[in-house]
C-alpha cells in the first residue's frame, strides 16, 4: 500500500461527533474545529489531521476569493458591502480575516467583526478572524484547512481578507481562485512600489472609494490602471483583467463586482482552468506544509535549539557565514531523522 492509498483514519466519538456538526453547519463545531486545526500541540495536530482527512471530500464547491490592498484602502468596507450582496443573491458567505499580531508581543488586533458589524449580524455568514504571527506575510499557517472546513460546513463564497503590507499576496494568490486587488484613487504614484509587485497577481483590480469629490480622481486611476496592465503578463490566458471603479461605502459598483466574478468563474471552468489551478493550488499547499513543517520540527529538536544561539552568535559577529551555520543545522538535525521512521 502507498502513502497515498492510506485508509481514513478512525475518528473517536468526540471527533467524529465534531464533524458531523461541522457538516450539518452548526457555528459552535466549526468554531471548534477551526481552533483545533489552528492548535500546534501535537496530540491536537493529530486529531486535527484526522478530521480534515474526514470533512475534504465535502469540501471544494465554493468560490474563493482573496481580497488585498494597503492599510485605508477599505478593505472590510468592501468586504460587508460585497458579503451582503452575495448573502442577499442567495449565497452563504465564510470570511477568513488575517489581522495583524504583534512582533513583540504576539497579540493580535482581531476587530474584524467590530469592522463589520452589520455582516456579521447576519446567519448566513461566519466571520473567523485569525491573528497572522510570525507566518509570512500575514497569512496564519492554518487558513487553507479553515477554508475547508467552512466549504464542508456548506458555505459557498469563502473570503479571504489579508493584512494588506505587500508581502502576503502571492500566497493568497495561491489559495483563492480570484485575485481582487483594492487600490486607492491617486496619481501615477499609485503604480510603483508594492503595487506594481501585485498587479500581475490580481484578475479583478478595483479602485475603491469612487465616491463624492474622489469620483473623477478614481476614473482617472481607473484609466491608468488599465493602460498599466496592457504592459504586464496576465496570470490567466483565458482571462482579461477587469478594472472598475466602486464605493463600498455608497454601494455602487458592488453587483457589478459579484458579476464579474461569476463571469470569471465560468469562463475558467470552461476552459479547464479553474480545475487546473486548484489542482496546482493543491500541490503547493502540499510542499508548503512539507516546508513549515520541516522548519517547525528542525526549531523543536532539543539538540538543535542548544546550538542555535551559539550559531547565532557566531553569524551576527561575522565569524561564520549564514549559509555554513544552516547546514551545521541542517546535519545536526537529520542526525536524528530516525525519529521519522
Amino acid at each position: 500500500m502507498t502513502l497515498a492509498e492510506s485508509p481514513v483514519a478512525d475518528l473517536d466519538p468526540e471527533m467524529e461527533a465534531l464533524a458531523k456538526g461541522v457538516l450539518d453547519g452548526n457555528r459552535r463545531a466549526l468554531a471548534r474545529a477551526i481552533t483545533l486545526i489552528e492548535s500546534t500541540r501535537t496530540d491536537h495536530r493529530a486529531a486535527a489531521s484526522a478530521l480534515l482527512q474526514r470533512l475534504t471530500p465535502h469540501a471544494g464547491d465554493s468560490v474563493r476569493l482573496g481580497i488585498s490592498g494597503v492599510p485605508g484602502v477599505g478593505k472590510s468596507t468592501f468586504v460587508e458591502a460585497l458579503g451582503n450582496h452575495v448573502i442577499d443573491a442567495g449565497h452563504r458567505v465564510a470570511v477568513l480575516t488575517v489581522d495583524p499580531s504583534s512582533a513583540i508581543s504576539g497579540g493580535s488586533i482581531l476587530g474584524d467583526k467590530t469592522r463589520m458589524e452589520e455582516l456579521s449580524r447576519r446567519r448566513e455568514v461566519y466571520i473567523r478572524p485569525s491573528p497572522s504571527g510570525n507566518t509570512l506575510g500575514g497569512i496564519a499557517r492554518r487558513s487553507r484547512e479553515a477554508m475547508l472546513l467552512c466549504e464542508a460546513a456548506g458555505f459557498d463564497v469563502i473570503i479571504v481578507e489579508t493584512v494588506g503590507v505587500g508581502q502576503s499576496e502571492t500566497r493568497v494568490a495561491e489559495m483563492t481562485d480570484m485575485f481582487v486587488l483594492l487600490l486607492l484613487p491617486g496619481g501615477g504614484d499609485e503604480l510603483q512600489g508594492i503595487k506594481r509587485g501585485i498587479m500581475e497577481l490580481a484578475d479583478l483590480v478595483l479602485v475603491n472609494k469612487a465616491d463624492g469629490d474622489l469620483q473623477a480622481a478614481a476614473r482617472r486611476s481607473m484609466a491608468e490602471y488599465r493602460g498599466a496592465l496592457q504592459l504586464l503578463h496576465p496570470r490567466s490566458a483565458n482571462w482579461k483583467v477587469t478594472v472598475r471603479t466602486c464605493s463600498a461605502r455608497d454601494g455602487t459598483g458592488i453587483a457589478e463586482t459579484w458579476k464579474t466574478v461569476l463571469s470569471y468563474r465560468d469562463t475558467l471552468q470552461a476552459s479547464g482552468e479553474f480545475d487546473t489551478r486548484r489542482a496546482a493550488q493543491a500541490r503547493a499547499w502540499m510542499w508548503s506544509e512539507v516546508n513549515d513543517s520541516l522548519v517547525t520540527a528542525l526549531q523543536g529538536d532539543p539538540e538543535v535549539r542548544r546550538q542555535i544561539p551559539a550559531l547565532e552568535a557566531a553569524v551576527t559577529a561575522g565569524r561564520l557565514p549564514p549559509t555554513l551555520a544552516a547546514r551545521q543545522l541542517l546535519e545536526l538535525f537529520l542526525k536524528h531523522h530516525d525519529k521519522w521512521d
